[in-house]
């Protein structure tokens, strides 16, 4: 998905939103698909759902190679569990509230002084300024006040099962249909991606788990994710699958700091890295653990320190599955392989470019004569005097003025210090000697960069109703057909 959107949201805000992964994009799944390949993806899918109409499907997981559906279309956050805070469009909807009140005293004023003929206006005018008012908010209060119908729902398929989703239930049957998926293609290849809805925001963990942790309802959740995992690999092992089946867990970014404060049971840590999820360029928000399984093919208990990206995923999924990354593009993602067999000594990966939404924050160079792994920093968030994450925000910003422009760019050797709590000094003669190389790895990477259709920004990314995946009719939408009979 085009994440580099200027000016608009860094993710979809509505499954009612017309933006999302175009349908022109080259998914592995697609590749693999052609290739006989059973697909499946399992959670959240979070790329857009319809383009002109509720049953167009457009940016559908089956729309994008995938045979099979079971999941929610959005992301998971806190409107789907009643008893916490919102968190989409905090300050818009506050926003939002005080101008609905300062429209209707304008408008009791300008009634008062009509009636009283304190001003020369006529009552058509009023009267379309009114209504064109009330319908405006009232658009925004409706797709904000039903938010939980609108966007926490589970799919199977093209069918919604359960709107809106019941988080109680969904650990069993993500497992469940797991296991089904498995057990279904266990004598022919397939491809299985699934996108937990652990550990996001809120949190849940059924009761089973509740207490398990000693770091709270945070550890919980990870303590349910683990056991979800086992469920899913002893599925594996179950169908004699383990030594042909490549088994890749990672994470989509560190922990999200923001989402803790004031609250005991929402700790994460990023352990000696700075910063967190939606920072940009900073390690803790990029650093995440990749752990892979595959007997016979990849050596056990084997830890490899070079710098990767999941974009490499697409890649190395495409070419393990007998098919090609499309030739009419650059794809910036390397092929694994080689560098997990032990074939090669680096990835690939010579410079790497950290942006957050279209803003270029940092950049990674590993130099392999030395073996050293050098960042710059261009633009780093701003945190409050003594805290470590934008506090107070939902993610932190990644341009203007709640953020520090370097002047001169900020150097750090990651190699000898991972926090990047020492910059090198800009005067040094290292530092003049490193930083023109990483100039020009960046000239050379803008030249790769073209313009494409925007999906996050303006109208993409607002609600409209008759985009709106319903269960029932349009706005009654209700459903629970997992649970009923």
């Amino acid at each position: 998905m085009n994440g580099h959107d200027n000016g608009g949201k860094r993710v979809l805000l509505w499954n009612a939103a017309s933006g999302g992964l175009p349908t022109n994009e080259t998914t592995f799944a697609k590749v693999l698909k052609e290739q006989g390949y059973s697909t499946g993806i399992i959670g959240k899918w979070h790329l857009g759902v319809n383009c002109n109409s509720m049953d167009y499907f457009c940016h559908h997981p089956l729309n994008h190679g995938f045979d099979f559906f079971y999941g929610i279309p959005f992301t998971l956050v806190n409107e789907c569990e009643p008893s916490r805070p919102g968190e989409i469009a905090v300050e818009y909807k506050e926003k939002l509230w005080f101008d609905a009140q300062v429209f209707f005293i304008t408008v009791l004023t300008l009634i008062a002084n009509k009636k009283w003929k304190l001003i020369d206006i006529t009552w058509t005018v009023i009267v379309i300024f009114a209504l064109s008012g009330t319908l405006f908010f009232m658009y925004w209060f409706i797709a904000f006040a039903f938010q939980p119908y609108w966007n926490c729902l589970f799919m199977r398929n093209l069918e919604i099962v359960e709107q809106p989703m019941d988080l109680k239930t969904k650990s069993g049957q993500i497992i469940k249909e797991a296991k089904a998926f498995i057990n279904r293609n266990e004598d022919k290849p397939f491809l299985l991606f699934v996108s937990f809805l652990h550990i996001h925001t809120p949190h849940y963990t059924t009761k089973e788990f509740r207490g398990r942790s000693k770091h709270d309802l945070y550890g919980d959740n990870i303590e349910e994710m683990d056991w979800m995992i086992g469920q899913i690999l002893e599925s594996i092992d179950h169908n004699n699958l383990k030594n042909n089946t490549l088994i890749y867990f990672t994470s989509d970014h560190g922990a999200y700091l923001e989402g803790m404060e004031g609250s005991p049971h929402l700790k994460g840590s990023n352990g000696i890295y700075r910063g967190g999820k939606g920072m940009g360029g900073l390690e803790g928000g990029i650093r995440v653990p990749g752990i892979l399984r595959w007997p016979g093919r990849l050596p056990a208990n084997t830890v490899i320190d070079k710098p990767t990206s999941l974009m490499d995923i697409f890649p190395t999924v495409t070419n393990l599955g007998g098919g090609m990354p499309p030739k009419d593009r650059i794809v910036d993602g390397k092929d694994l392989m080689p560098l997990l067999e032990g074939h090669v000594l680096n990835s690939g990966h010579e410079f790497m470019f950290h942006y957050c939404a279209g803003h270029l924050h940092a950049v990674r160079w590993h130099q392999t004569s030395s073996e050293t792994i050098w960042k710059v920093h261009y633009i780093s968030p701003k945190f409050p005097e003594g805290a470590g994450a934008c506090y107070g925000l939902k993610l932190c910003p990644c341009s203007g003025e709640k953020v520090i422009y370097h002047v001169p760019p900020l150097l750090y050797n990651l190699s000898s210090d991972p926090s990047e709590k020492n910059p090198l000094p800009s005067d040094s003669e290292l530092y003049s000697k490193v930083l023109p190389t990483i100039q020009k790895a960046i000239a050379r990477h803008n030249a790769t960069l073209h313009k494409v259709p925007q999906q996050l920004y303006g109208l993409n990314n607002a609600w409209k109703p008759w985009l709106q995946p319903c269960c029932g009719t349009f706005p009654f939408c209700w459903c629970n057909k997992e649970n009923d009979p």
